[in-house]
Parts: C-alpha cells; sequence; structure tokens
C-alpha cells in the first residue's frame, strides 16, 4: 500500500493547510486517499475528510500500542491508493531527550517517507545546513522531499533552489509562495473547524489549485506509491470486536457548528456496540429525536451562544431528558452546554441548567494536553472486563467550572491533568457523566461498549443513577 507521511520543520510552518491542498490535488489525478492525524487532534481530521471525503483517523501512542496504531493504519488503507499522514508539532519534537513518540518514530513505524515541510521566511542559503543536519540526524528516517512554503517571489524560489540543489541530494517537491492565499483562519485550537468555516469545498478547492500549480503532485504520488507496505504480521479475526448483545439502541449525537469533535473511530465502535447514531443540532433543531441517550462531545459552543441560548426549546428538552434520567455523555463543549450559565467576551447566555453551576472562557488554557485519570467507585458505566490501571486520555480547554459544587460525585480522580478542580473530572448526576477529559475507544478502555451497556442498564432499571 503506497503511503507517505507530512511533517515540517516546527508548529506553524503551513503544513495542516498544505495537507489540505495536497490530499484534494492527489484525489485529481484520480486516487483514493485516506487519511491519518498524528496525536489527539480533532479540527485538522475535519479539514482532512472534508478534502479527501474519507473520515481521518487519529494515530497516537499515547492511547495507542505500536501494534494497535499498524492495525489501525493497514486497515484503513486496505481498500485506498494512498495512505496520507499528517504529524504534528515539529519531525523529530518530543517531551523526552531519545524523541519517543515523536513524528519521526512514528514515520519509522510505518516506513513511510517523510516529505518535510518548511517555512523558509527570512532563509536562504540557511535551507541547506538545516536540511542536512536533519538527514544527518536520524539516517534511518525515509526523508524522501521537501516542500518550501512561504516562498517570497521568483528570485527568492531560485536562489532556494539553486542552494538545495547544490549542497543535498533531497529533491524540491514544491515552492509555494507567501502570496498565494494558502491560509485557513485561526482560533485558540488551531484552524477554525470545517463544520463551522463558510465555503469549505471551495476553499479546500482553492488551496489545491495554488498546489497544483507549485508542487510536482505527480512526482508526491510516485514517492508514496515506490514505498512498499511494511510487512507485518497482523492480527486476524481474534481480535474483531465482539457481537453486540441485547437490543439496538439510539444515541442522539450533537453535530453542528457549535458540537463537532468526535473521533470517527470511536463512532464506529459505538455502531458496532450496537448503537445507531442519531445526529440532531442543539443550534438549529427545536427538539430531540426519538432516542434512549445523548452523547454531546466537545466544539466551541461560546462561538454559538447567542443562538445556543435563543433556542429554548431545545435546551428544555435536554434538560428533562437528562433530569428524567435518560443517559447522556458529554465531553468539554458538551460538559460547558449543560451548565447554567456560559461567561464569555463581557457576555453571558443560558444553557441548558442541567449542572448547577456556571462556566466561564479563559484567555489562556485551563486545560491542557494528555490526561491519565482513575475511575473511582462512582463511576457509572458497567466493566465489561478486567482493566488494571490509568487511563489515558487528553484535555484541552479555554474554559473552566466557576465554584464547582461541592456536593458533585466524581466518576475520575486526575492523576495528571486539570480535570474539573485540578483533583477530579467526570461528574455524575443520574445517568450523565459529563467530562473535560476526551476518551478515546482504544488501549483496553472500550468505553463504547460500556456506555452502550449502561443506556441497556438504564431501560433495565438496573442503573445506579
Amino acid at each position: 500500500m503506497p503511503h507517505l507521511y507530512i511533517a515540517a520543520a516546527h508548529r506553524s510552518s503551513g503544513k495542516t493547510t498544505l495537507s489540505i491542498g495536497l490530499t484534494r490535488a492527489l484525489q485529481r489525478l484520480g486516487l483514493s486517499i485516506q487519511p491519518f492525524k498524528k496525536g489527539p487532534d480533532y479540527i485538522d481530521p475535519l479539514w482532512l475528510s472534508r478534502s479527501t471525503g474519507r473520515p481521518c483517523f487519529n494515530l497516537d501512542y499515547h492511547t495507542m500500542s505500536c501494534d494497535e496504531i499498524r492495525r489501525s493504519f493497514a486497515h484503513h488503507c486496505s481498500r485506498v491508493d494512498i495512505g496520507f499522514i499528517e504529524g504534528n508539532v515539529g519531525l523529530f519534537d518530543s517531551v523526552d531527550l531519545r524523541g519517543t513518540h515523536s513524528n519521526a518514530e512514528l514515520a519509522k513505524l510505518l516506513g513511510a517517507p517523510v516529505i518535510l515541510v518548511v517555512d523558509v521566511r527570512g532563509m536562504t542559503r540557511g535551507i541547506a545546513p538545516l536540511l542536512l543536519g536533519y538527514r544527518a540526524f536520524d539516517p534511518d528516517l525515509q526523508l524522501a522531499g521537501v516542500i518550501l512554503n512561504k516562498v517570497g517571489g521568483g528570485r527568492h524560489e531560485a536562489n532556494l533552489r539553486n542552494v538545495v540543489e547544490h549542497y543535498t541530494d533531497i529533491p524540491v517537491l514544491g515552492c509555494v509562495p507567501r502570496t498565494s492565499g494558502v491560509e485557513i483562519a485561526e482560533r485558540h485550537l488551531g484552524l477554525i473547524p470545517s463544520n463551522e468555516a463558510l465555503a469549505v469545498e471551495a476553499t479546500i478547492d482553492r488551496i489545491a489549485s495554488v498546489i497544483v500549480d507549485t508542487v510536482d503532485i505527480e512526482r508526491v504520488a510516485g514517492l508514496a506509491q515506490a514505498v512498499p507496505f511494511p510487512d507485518w504480521d497482523m492480527p486476524g479475526d481474534a481480535d474483531a470486536p465482539p457481537a453486540p448483545t441485547g437490543s439496538p439502541v439510539r444515541i442522539g449525537i450533537a453535530q453542528d457548528d457549535a458540537f463537532g469533535f468526535y473521533y470517527p473511530d470511536d463512532l464506529l465502535a459505538l455502531e458496532q456496540a450496537g448503537a445507531e447514531l442519531v445526529p440532531f443540532s442543539p443550534v438549529w433543531d427545536q427538539m430531540l429525536p426519538d432516542v434512549d441517550a445523548l452523547f454531546i462531545g466537545g466544539g466551541f459552543p461560546e462561538y454559538r451562544m447567542d443562538e445556543l441560548e435563543r433556542n429554548a426549546s431545545m435546551r428544555a428538552a435536554i434538560a428533562d431528558f437528562i433530569i428524567g434520567g435518560g443517559p447522556a455523555y458529554a465531553e468539554c463543549g458538551g460538559l460547558m452546554y449543560l451548565t447554567e450559565r456560559l461567561h464569555w467576551d463581557n457576555k453571558v447566555a443560558r444553557m441548558c441548567g442541567v449542572l448547577d453551576a456556571e462556566v466561564a472562557m479563559h484567555e489562556r488554557p485551563q486545560g491542557r494536553g494528555y490526561v491519565r485519570l482513575a475511575e473511582t467507585a462512582a463511576f457509572p458505566w458497567p466493566s465489561l472486563a478486567p482493566f488494571a490501571g490509568e487511563i489515558s486520555a487528553h484535555e484541552f480547554h479555554h474554559s473552566a467550572i466557576i465554584k464547582p459544587h461541592p456536593d458533585w460525585t466524581y466518576g475520575y480522580e486526575v492523576q495528571r491533568g486539570v480535570g474539573i478542580d485540578g483533583r477530579n473530572d467526570g461528574v455524575i448526576q443520574g445517568n450523565l457523566l459529563a467530562s473535560y477529559a476526551h476518551l478515546r475507544n482504544v488501549g483496553g478502555i472500550d468505553w463504547t461498549r460500556r456506555f452502550v451497556a449502561h443506556i441497556h442498564a438504564v431501560a433495565a432499571g438496573e442503573a445506579a443513577g
């Protein structure tokens, strides 16, 4: 299976925007592209999903074992022409001295050739020692080519090409000019999510047209196709998820321009566990669909706080469902939406009022990065298999609960991270679990089957809530 890895010398090099354009440009060659994103990201995968027409899957060392990463990559690449992995931060960046879990290590794990994106503003001859250093730093890495981004003009491009060709043997695959308009508006988590951005397809096509004009896209495709797929001894049917038990359940899932942070493999896992996912919009729909449970994921409710407040019938319907004992799960933005009020930018808006607290947005992140959690004895979802140790998850929120209620019951003790108050996360109220942590259905956590089992238990009158 042909595949390639897009990385950068450092963050904010334009790598994601170029990846969006590259994947659409490769599609224009008649190739099917399966996108992947390194790390616990939601926003870049939303864009890559739109540019390719396929769900973008995350590959994350923190929550997945190496075997899980290989298995996910091989499975999702099995019916496409090219597997396309977009890295995060810099190629060699890592939290430890040895570069554990860096982009370079993931590229080597997957046997992927790396195309390096370099922001060359203010750079000419200095590009040579940078590239030579990157190649020499890890000779086992397949550094297959470079795309020079934010080039100043024709003379700047000519100088850069001459330097790279004279001092290195690394192919220059393209030079994207700084004035090309290849950019997407950003906010505190990175790019504006594609579920919010206006004229998404026009934006992607505009970026792709620039890429076609400035990057040798056929040579990029050739680099991917020249690399044999790694000869992995992949597990067989023994690792398939167990068949669902009990009758199907209908889970209402909040999906609109306020809520859209969901991992596609988790949604698949919910369906495999026996759930039918029923999308609804807290912004635009007036009433809930006929469902057995709710899943309100992350997003940016603060940017739709006025519309969310005006939709009083939906807020009331959600409150009635949860307060009446309906099972529900909320993450981050969903947690915010379930509080009494949301404070942001000198404005206050009413939310659902399920949780007796208010939430405020802050300029700086209140919780950011990987977290580790331990379930408390009060955790509401049934255990389906022995699971020892901590839960690996992540959080990224600029909001914080104003004076968490002293009588709240929590489902998690925070071993690493912030959660709701630095010590606890996962508010339990009736059959609701609402947390700042974002779970993934990997690493033995199996949260999707447990949530479905909880829904069945509530229906049978067996749940503690």
